[in-house]
């Protein structure tokens, strides 16, 4: 079998102005990025806004371990095999992030034959939206840093700057630093630090902003310091916010791009599901929704992040009704859940798929209380075994789930027919009774704690002396209504990465709370989660390089 990026170089493009013509848009709906890629127009979004949406399926997956579980490769395929079967229908995915390109998880472009296309593009520059953010980022912290230089009008005090810097690249280096050092024109001397691009409040205004009016808005809630009094200072009492939204304007439009079988494909925005909310743009999603008769979309990392994250964040933000849910999992990933070792994951083993099946119940039962129908597919490997199909094919009807498998890595559009036809079937019988799992109304503590027993199972949850502070602070400055996004690591249902499967008698601890208010919801940061990663020992940087002819290698 050829690698995913030799499979992506041989694909076939058309030129996305065909892609665009299928879906009903014209050239002057669209600014080219070159023959493969386009961003779409407000005008062509104002011109469509009153159709009626289409379906919303959302694909999720369990926890992900080393043995791959292929959410966005399922995703994808499924579009594909929508067209298959002559449905019209549009994927909507998160933009990659260069962090993960070039540290330990690769792209995120799907694999085999169920991919984005052209995948180097999407997995580096793409279209310069990661760019924007980070430059509208630092922005403001330069302007934040000139307004306590050029006389401290706002009364900014150094020890409470909260706004950090960002780079969309691994680098543990730039968590904790100093800056100002020098001269006394070189600025205010003060601790400071960076968080990835993906992690920065800024990609998750920019993913859940409607239009400029509400991205202005949202970027002048940001709170970027605190005063010698304790008063919040704002991205608008620095006076940041028509630079900042002059610097976001292109990046605010959706970018359409194609799979290897040309579906149309809505790619935009990216915060990461472990250390922020981990779903594509709200505009992306809510076009998608306009153009065609089913969307799907992923959420990043297990159903315990990224589609809790969708469905309390997101969904309730964009006023967003999910019709069915795709829950993924592979033989390989429960049976490594069962305690099963990496390099003895090809043998069949009973026993510890019954052992590591619990992974996959936890999250069933997760989304059905959402009250959305959940349709369990398998993303096929050919070292799975009929016996491991069938025992997991019957643990899940047993649980009102539909099941199917899916072959799209292998297969393309092809290989997800089966799965397609069981989503529609799911859609046409099964009503969506969606809910958010907890009301507005609830106090801080009480969402970050329904969420942790609800979804991940502790028995409770225990904070630090600094995250009470922080949420008394947040309380008082009337923010409890917003939502909580949870930062946790994504290999365990705990917050423990060492706990697979479904762990029991633990508690989750919070380290550090803190508001997003331009964002709309408080960030709780449990264990040990860095909003900065750092690079592993043999990066996949490694095997990233370029021939003599231009051509890119080693990308995955």
């Amino acid at each position: 079998m050829k690698s995913d990026i030799e499979i992506a170089q041989e694909a076939t493009m058309l030129p996305i102005k065909e892609i665009a013509a299928k879906i009903g848009l014209e050239e002057d709906d669209l600014e080219l990025y070159g023959k493969y890629k386009a961003k779409i127009s407000d005008e062509y979004y104002q011109s469509i806004k009153d159709n009626e949406d289409g379906k919303l399926i959302l694909v999720t997956a369990i926890n992900p371990t080393p043995a791959g579980e292929g959410k966005t490769t399922v995703t994808v395929g499924l579009g594909e095999a929508f067209g298959k079967l002559d449905k019209k229908a549009v994927i909507a995915l998160r933009e990659p992030s260069l962090g993960p390109c070039f540290g330990i998880k690769g792209g995120a472009a799907g694999g085999g034959y169920a991919q984005v296309v052209p995948m180097e593009d999407l997995n580096l520059h793409f279209t310069g939206d990661f760019h924007a953010i980070t430059a509208a980022n630092n922005l403001l912290a330069a302007m934040l840093d000139n307004s306590m230089q050029q006389g401290n009008e706002l009364n900014i005090d150094p020890n409470q700057v909260v706004w950090k810097r960002c780079v969309d690249i691994n680098d543990r280096q730039l968590r904790n630093i100093v800056v100002g050092l020098g001269r006394p024109v070189d600025g205010v001397v003060r601790e400071d630090h960076f968080v990835i691009t993906v992690a920065s409040e800024i990609m998750a205004i920019l993913c859940l902003a409607s239009d400029y009016k509400d991205l202005k808005d949202r970027l002048s809630k940001i709170i970027v310091a605190y005063t010698y009094d304790g008063k919040p200072v704002t991205a608008k009492d620095v006076k940041a916010v028509g630079s900042m939204a002059v610097l976001l304007k292109d990046a605010m439009k959706p970018n359409l791009i194609q799979t290897i079988e040309h579906t149309p494909a809505l790619v935009h925005g990216g915060p990461f599901a472990n250390i922020a909310h981990g779903c594509n743009s709200v505009k992306a999603t809510k076009t998608a929704l306009k153009m065609a008769d089913y969307v799907i979309t992923e959420a990043g990392f297990g159903a315990d992040l990224g589609a809790e994250k969708f469905l309390d964040i997101k969904c309730r933000k964009a006023g967003l009704n999910p019709d069915c849910i795709v829950l993924v999992a592979t033989v390989r990933a429960l049976k490594y859940n069962g305690g099963v070792a990496k390099e003895n994951l090809s043998e069949e083993n009973l026993d510890a798929l019954k052992k590591g099946i619990v992974n996959l119940e936890k999250h069933i039962e997760n989304l059905q209380k959402f009250g959305v129908p959940v349709v369990v597919t398998l993303n096929q490997f050919v070292t799975d075994t009929q016996a491991e199909y069938e025992f997991i094919k019957n643990f899940c009807e047993e649980r009102n789930c539909e099941f199917a498998l899916a072959e799209v890595w292998a297969k393309g559009g092809e290989g997800g027919v089966e799965l397609a036809k069981k989503v529609i079937e799911t859609i046409d019988t099964k009503p969506s009774n969606f809910k958010p799992i907890y009301d507005d109304k609830l106090s801080i503590k009480e969402k970050i704690e329904t969420v942790a027993k609800e979804i991940y199972g502790a028995d409770g949850v225990t904070y630090s002396p600094q995250a009470n502070s922080a949420i008394k602070k947040i309380e008082e400055m009337g923010y409890k209504d917003y939502p909580v996004c949870m930062a946790k690591t994504q290999y365990s249902l705990s917050d423990d990465m060492t706990k697979l499967g479904r762990p029991t008698d633990f508690t989750i601890n919070i380290r550090e709370v803190y508001i997003s208010a331009g964002a709309g919801f408080v960030v709780a940061i449990t264990g040990n989660i860095m909003t900065m990663p750092g690079l592993s020992k043999s990066p996949a940087a490694f095997g990233i390089d370029l021939t003599d002819d231009g051509k890119i290698t080693g990308l995955f």
